[in-house]
């Protein structure tokens, strides 16, 4: 039963720290401040994944490893869906009057 709450752990975990990756890039685009929020994003998610690993590992190796399969998976999830959406702001941009 921990094996499968430590891969959903990491499954969340990934999906929280490449989410918020691909918004922060997004945000930094418009913005004056780049430097801040890349640095401060960086801190944000690398903290709540490293705090999230902790305890789903609880001393596990196994429990650990489980969890970072999660947050590879989680990876991969962003991945496709960001494809998605970036395509269909394409076809938009393209088929729309300028």
């Amino acid at each position: 039963m921990m094996i499968v709450v430590a891969l959903i752990g990491g499954l969340i975990l990934g999906i929280l720290f490449f989410g918020g990756l691909w918004l922060t890039v997004k945000r930094t685009l418009g913005s004056p401040y780049v430097a801040l929020w890349l640095l401060g994003s960086s801190l944000i998610r690398t903290g709540i994944v490293l705090t999230g690993f902790y305890f789903m590992a609880q001393g596990s190796l196994l429990r650990l490893l489980v969890s970072v399969a999660g947050f590879i998976a989680g990876r991969l999830l962003i991945l496709r869906l960001t494809r998605q959406i970036e395509q269909k702001q394409v076809i938009v941009t393209e088929s729309s009057p300028l």
